[in-house]
């Protein structure tokens, strides 16, 4: 299954000031996968040790000296370790917090040996408070589950993908292509960007055996829990998975949650959830000007869920998207916020931490939200999630003015529409955002 993460791969392959990778996502999105089809495609040798299932490796980190490190496992492994030819790649590397750190001697004395690190998990090693991580010495990558045009490339639809990243700003699109577009992308959101749900589909077509992938893999992350939680937040956990998968395009209230917890308890429980990749949070931002994280407010936020299938799948709401005709309408259209929303993650620089944001007036005399907004050069745009070709549009309008931002953007099944002040996109054109915005 190819990823556009691999491209990301090849170039760290053959940087001469390259550090060791630490590639960093949730559970089950392909990080073991492709890292592994990558070592066996680009290197002569691969050498695999999974920290999960051969603790007995971790005794060659007593030492952080990369020569001894070297040895201990060419022995063990009986395979010769060779710089520029062999991949080194320590998977679950959160088990053995000893290998993360002995990174940083790899990159001063042994710059030449290509080392990825790799774990579901990774992130509660490296958020302890008496974890000293290898600052400078280490590049992160961030994995997500497939993009939309990741899907295209899966289920033998290049050539629509082709025809997306090659459609020009003034072009037209065909009612033709843009009616199969759009039934693909309800199947997406059926599907999702699972990789193991993704291979069933390819595999058999059957969206009920897609669905039954699905539910082994929330299963998995819900077994999971008991690796980070005690007992006592166990059912915290629990309880919020299932509720913020149905709070997509909300603004979050810990109340909305269970009134009989105390918002403590559940705020402590959405950041293991974040640390563990299952979800994200939408902060919102005063808009306007960049950095949106700069002026984010983390009191005020939403929620995205890592990935839309096992959204819908939690929800209950695959039929509904199948028989629907507009995705706005599916889950009082939080199917179409959540694409959307991860859709833009999806696309974000893979050496950064995906982040997100949305907009709201901050005045008590009236309301006005735009879901989305997106730093593009100096400026700030705001993206709406609409439906059809009527509604008024009034926030998106309310933050043109107080910004004084040229043109805001709205994302719905209509097909592309350029007029001032607004930059009318269907739903597969997110990719092409940027290039678009630099026409107007």
């Amino acid at each position: 299954m190819k990823r556009d993460i691999e491209k990301i791969l090849n170039e760290w392959k053959f940087d001469k000031n390259r550090c060791p990778l630490l590639v960093r996502g949730a559970r089950q999105v392909g990080k073991t996968y492709t890292i592994t089809e990558f070592g066996n495609t680009e290197f002569h040798e691969l050498i695999t040790i999974n920290f999960e299932l051969n603790p007995e490796y971790k005794e060659c980190f007593k030492t952080f000296e990369p020569e001894n490190i070297i040895e201990c496992i060419s022995l063990l492994k009986n395979k010769d370790i060779i710089e520029g030819k062999t991949l080194l790649f320590f998977d679950e590397i959160q088990e053995c917090p000893e290998a993360i750190r002995s990174l940083r001697y790899f990159y001063e004395k042994k710059p030449g040996l290509h080392v990825i690190g790799a774990g579901s998990l990774l992130e509660f090693t490296l958020s302890q408070e008496n974890f000293r991580m290898p600052v400078g010495r280490v590049q992160y990558l961030y994995m997500k589950p497939l993009s939309f045009l990741e899907f295209l490339d899966a289920v033998k639809e290049n050539k629509l993908r082709e025809f997306i990243e090659n459609l020009k700003f003034d072009s037209t699109i065909n009612d033709a292509i843009h009616n199969k577009l759009i039934s693909i992308i309800k199947k997406y959101s059926i599907i999702g960007g699972m990789p193991a749900v993704v291979k069933e589909y390819i595999m058999t077509e059957n969206l009920k055996k897609c669905i039954m992938r699905q539910t082994m893999i929330i299963q998995t992350f819900r077994d999971d829990f008991g690796k980070y939680a005690n007992k006592t937040k166990f059912k915290y956990l629990q309880k919020l998975f299932y509720a913020a998968a149905k709070m997509i395009g909300k603004k979050f209230k810990y109340s909305h949650v269970d009134r009989e917890i105390q918002s403590r308890e559940l705020k402590n429980a959405l950041e293991l959830l974040e640390k563990s990749g299952i979800i994200y949070r939408v902060k919102r931002s005063r808009g306007g000007v960049p950095p949106a994280d700069f002026y984010s407010n983390e009191r005020h936020f939403k929620v995205l869920f890592v990935d839309i299938g096992l959204m819908q799948n939690i929800c209950g709401i695959s039929e509904e998207i199948l028989v629907e005709n507009n995705l706005l309408n599916v889950y009082s259209g939080a199917v179409a916020e959540q694409f959307v929303g991860q859709e833009l993650i999806a696309y974000q620089e893979y050496y950064k931490e995906p982040s997100i944001y949305y907009w709201e007036r901050e005045a008590k005399s009236s309301s006005a939200e735009v879901d989305y907004i997106i730093q593009i050069g100096s400026k700030v745009f705001p993206i709406e999630v609409k439906a059809g070709k009527t509604g008024r549009l009034k926030s998106l309008h309310i933050y043109l003015e107080k910004y004084s931002i040229p043109f805001g953007i709205k994302v719905s099944q209509q097909q592309k529409l350029i007029s001032k002040p607004v930059l009318s996109i269907p739903f597969y054109l997110i990719k092409n955002l940027e290039d678009y915005i630099s026409y107007l």
